[in-house]
């Protein structure tokens, strides 16, 4: 057998083996319901901290735009006038 027909082969029973798998072990202590553990505060604190980054960023695309829409929205300021107007 090629290791091109072979790839295939191991990949699937390396997908039944882990679908074998009791499901106890593969089971952590927020999904298993200890939900005081340590583990489980980690991970809270993990997906806390993923948020706080997702919405600063998301703060700064949005603040970037106000001030976009700002500065469009204000009258040009006296001599700045583009340089091919300015010679006419």
């Amino acid at each position: 057998m090629s290791s091109r027909k072979l790839v295939p082969h191991l990949l699937l029973c390396l997908a039944l083996g882990a679908a074998w798998v009791p499901q106890t072990l593969r089971a952590c202590a927020a999904c298993f319901g200890q939900s005081d553990s340590d583990l489980a505060k980690g991970m809270n604190m993990g997906i806390f901290s993923l948020l706080v980054v997702v919405l600063s960023v998301l703060a700064g695309i949005a603040a970037f735009f106000v001030y976009l829409a700002r500065k469009s929205a204000s009258p040009p300021a006296p001599g700045s006038e583009p340089h091919s107007q300015a010679h006419k």
